[in-house]
């Protein structure tokens, strides 16, 4: 549940789960720069988390979240599916203490990593942090 978290942080993360199909509200948000700048996603890392302050942005992915990793993204459009692979790919290669952190809160029992096993989405997904 917390790979599509990540993408679906930055891009599912911006939608609305009530609707038949997540908002296009964000879709033009600028993943690769959010991705290129630590202070930006950190910022996303922490509203996930709990442990920060979300913008707009985030406050509707924390809510979208839960039902795009249950679904599979059902809602997702296919810009927010691309974003989201985007983004589960960075964090899973280049930030895999906050992949791992991400996944130990919403996806606990790895019942998200196990359905999507296989798929490119969770290229890095049995990547565990050394501490």
């Amino acid at each position: 549940k917390l790979p599509l978290l990540t993408a679906a942080v930055l891009s599912t993360a911006l939608t609305v789960a009530l609707s038949a199909e997540y908002t296009s509200k964000y879709d033009n948000i600028d993943i690769d720069k959010i991705l290129a700048n630590d202070r930006i996603l950190s910022q996303y890392i922490k509203c996930l988390m709990e442990e920060g302050n979300c913008t707009n942005e985030g406050r509707e992915l924390k809510k979208t979240l839960p039902d795009a990793l249950a679904t599979g993204c059902n809602k997702c459009s296919e810009k927010q599916r691309a974003n989201t692979e985007k983004v589960l790919r960075h964090l899973s290669k280049n930030r895999p203490r906050d992949w791992a952190r991400l996944k130990a809160k919403y996806d606990p029992r790895g019942e998200f990593s196990k359905k999507y096993e296989g798929k490119a989405l969770l290229v890095a997904s049995s990547t565990t942090p050394s501490s």
